[in-house]
């Protein structure tokens, strides 16, 4: 296993049992690809939960307009194909 902060994903893969090891021992271990960080591996905290969400945060700030699912004769008419004429 590499000895600085960066583990490479090769490497991560065929050492995984090890990584978890270390996080359950309370290191954070950095997984990364061409030495940069991609992804963190954390123990996982179950007290942590982030609440749950709460219906109608949009509310009064988006709106649909009452012809949202309106079909377009002229729009049904190219994907059916009767339009061609048109694209010669």
């Amino acid at each position: 296993m590499e000895n600085n902060n960066i583990t490479n994903i090769h490497e991560a893969k065929t050492n995984l049992s090890k990584l978890i090891e270390q996080v359950l021992a309370g290191k954070e271990v950095i997984i990364g690809r061409a030495g940069k960080p991609v992804a963190r591996l954390v123990a996982y905290d179950k007290e942590s939960k982030k609440e749950p969400r709460k219906l109608g945060g949009w509310e009064g700030k988006v709106w649909i307009a009452d012809n949202f699912d309106a079909e377009d004769p002229e729009i049904i008419a190219m994907f059916e194909g009767k339009d061609d004429e048109n694209f010669n």
